[in-house]
Parts: C-alpha cells; sequence; structure tokens
C-alpha cells in the first residue's frame, strides 16, 4: 500500500509541476498562482447523486443549498439504486425536504433518463466533454453550466471552460482589464484569453475562484 500511495503522490506532483509551469507561461497569471496551494482533480462514481445536488444547489446559498441537499438524500438509502428510488418518491415529499416544483421535476427526469439511458451514463467516462455535454443537456432540467461542473469536479476533465459562470468572468475581467460592450465581446475575449491554458483550463478557472473568493 505504501508503494501505491507514494506512486499517486509522486504522480500528483508531476501533473501539478506540469499544469503550473504552463499556467505561468502567462505573465499575469503568476498573480493568480502567488500564494495557492496546488490543485488536484477528483472523479465522484455516481453521477446521477452529483446532479441532483447541482439542481438543488442552483440558485441557492451555499448555506441553504446543504441543508436541503442533506434532507433529501436523507430520504434515499445509499446502498440502493438512486435513480430507482427517486422515481419511487411522492413529489411531496420532495417537497417537503425543500425543494421547488421545478427542482423536484428536474430531479425525477434525471432519474428517468438514467434509468432509461443506463448504458450511456455507465460509458460517460470514456466519452469526450462535448459529447458528455450534448448527452446530459438532453434532461430538462440540465444546462450546459451544471455539465461543465460535472466534468471539472466530479469527472476530473483537465481542460473545461465555463464561460458563462459568473465568477470566472468577474476574475478575468479584473485580471485582464478586460472593457467590452456586450456579453458576445466578453466570452470572445475570455476564449481567446483561456486559450494559452489549454490544455489545463480547468486548473486555471479552479485557480481564479480561489483567487477572486480571496
Amino acid at each position: 500500500m505504501r508503494k501505491v500511495a507514494e506512486l499517486v503522490g509522486n504522480s500528483f506532483k508531476i501533473s501539478f509541476i506540469k499544469y503550473r509551469l504552463h499556467l505561468l507561461k502567462d505573465p499575469k497569471f503568476k498573480k493568480v498562482l502567488l500564494n495557492q496551494d496546488e490543485i488536484s482533480l477528483s472523479i465522484e462514481k455516481n453521477i446521477v447523486k452529483y446532479l441532483c445536488a447541482s439542481i438543488i444547489g442552483q440558485q441557492l446559498s451555499v448555506k441553504v443549498a446543504a441543508v436541503i441537499r442533506d434532507r433529501f438524500f436523507s430520504l434515499l438509502d445509499a446502498r440502493k439504486n438512486v435513480a430507482i428510488q427517486i422515481l419511487n418518491l411522492e413529489i411531496e415529499s420532495m417537497r417537503k425536504v425543500g425543494l421547488s416544483a421545478s427542482k423536484a421535476a428536474y430531479i425525477k427526469n434525471l432519474a428517468t433518463f438514467s434509468v432509461q439511458h443506463k448504458d450511456r451514463l455507465t460509458q460517460l467516462h470514456a466519452c469526450a466533454d462535448e459529447e458528455i455535454i450534448a448527452c446530459l443537456t438532453e434532461i430538462k432540467g440540465i444546462g450546459r453550466w451544471t455539465v461543465e461542473m460535472l466534468l471539472m469536479f466530479a469527472m476530473g476533465r483537465e481542460d473545461v471552460f465555463p464561460v458563462d459562470d459568473l465568477g470566472i468572468q468577474q476574475a478575468m475581467v479584473k485580471l485582464y482589464s478586460i472593457d467590452v460592450e456586450s456579453k458576445k465581446d466578453l466570452r470572445l475575449k475570455m476564449n481567446e484569453i483561456a486559450l494559452k491554458w489549454r490544455p489545463y483550463r480547468t486548473y486555471a478557472c479552479l485557480h481564479l475562484w480561489r483567487w477572486k473568493d480571496g
């Protein structure tokens, strides 16, 4: 076990050095990386559970979302199939834990899709990012931004750039002194800047969020 841990640790250090050195090629990004610890990506096995949590958290504060998530998942048995259990839940039971009618419906949509397209979901980890986005945005209630967060925080994808994320927009406007007249121009400028971060745009965004909040 010790050798395995050492190998994993060494691999992580190499990955950290590679992405950090790459991002440092952008002179302005040095300010972001200053005094920030390294970042590692994680992989969650239960995509359905992660997406449920994402739907619950939409347009809510972190604190309120956490309370409702805990109440919702207390209705489920973690040892059993999440999607099937959700399909068996009454809407009223979901509303009682704090879910709005629309979010309860979206979670039901997700569960239905998961059962009907089980094979597609089990193969997602082998798919390209855009294929995953195309697949999951078929579900009413799940948009591109939600899937981008899934790719970054639950699927360990290293080169995701959520250009429509407000926090990333604010951070890049501040860091690069972006002055444009329209949202379209802002997105174009952000994508242009982010090209130099490829193939590590996920790490860049995670550091930008930290920089903005800290």
